[in-house]
């Protein structure tokens, strides 16, 4: 099974994926946690161009073409490989971010991603988990982290206001995959959600 978490920066879909893994292990199923961009060598190389520098560095055009081509790498070398020998798949972001970021957030892009992602990517994850928040308590959460990969958090809070509208919508757009969750409560509490949330989907 291939899951994946959305969310705005700050909404802690991170350490609910790292939850989840951990929790799915423990019940016996043998789990690969990942992440986008990045998740492959090539793909993590990729990662340092896209997410440090300056807000400005890249065109969403351009952005675009790049993340396609870290999520082509990971796709062939890390994500078919597990999913083929029966492995859970949980990653931190995929397709839906870059529809998000790059096609909604920079310009009316959207169909360009959607034409690249089905001619290189073909692959939907079979559950996705939107993790929603504030977006001014989301992205104060991401500045308090302090770290380098800051480029998309220095767009500021009208960016975060219209991803998590957008990511509302793309939750209705493939509603049979989107599972929304709560992320404003104690990460035990939402933790315990998503899980009982996968273990219901998952096969056998």
């Amino acid at each position: 099974m291939f899951i994946s978490f959305e969310g705005i920066d700050g909404s802690g879909k991170s350490t609910q994926a790292r939850m989840l893994a951990d929790a799915l292990r423990e019940a016996g199923h043998d789990v690969v946690l990942t992440r986008e961009p990045g998740g492959s060598p090539g793909a993590e190389e990729i990662r340092r161009l896209v997410l440090e520098g300056d807000p400005d560095r890249w065109s969403a055009e351009t952005e675009i073409l790049l993340f396609t081509a870290a999520r082509r790498d990971h796709l062939e070398r890390v994500i078919e490989p597990a999913l083929a020998s029966g492995k859970v798949v949980i990653c931190d972001r995929f397709a839906d971010s870059t529809r998000m970021y790059q096609g909604l957030s920079r310009g009316d892009l959207r169909a360009v991603v959607d034409q690249l992602h089905s001619l290189m990517i073909k692959r939907e994850p079979d559950l996705t988990i939107l993790i929603d928040i504030d977006p001014a308590t989301g992205l104060s959460r991401a500045k308090g982290r302090q770290g380098t990969e800051e480029r998309f958090e220095d767009f500021g809070l009208g960016l975060q206001e219209k991803m998590r509208a957008g990511f509302l919508a793309l939750s209705k757009e493939f509603a049979p995959r989107f599972r929304v969750i709560d992320g404003a409560r104690d990460p035990q509490r939402v933790a315990q959600d998503v899980l009982e949330t996968v273990q219901a989907e998952l096969p056998g």
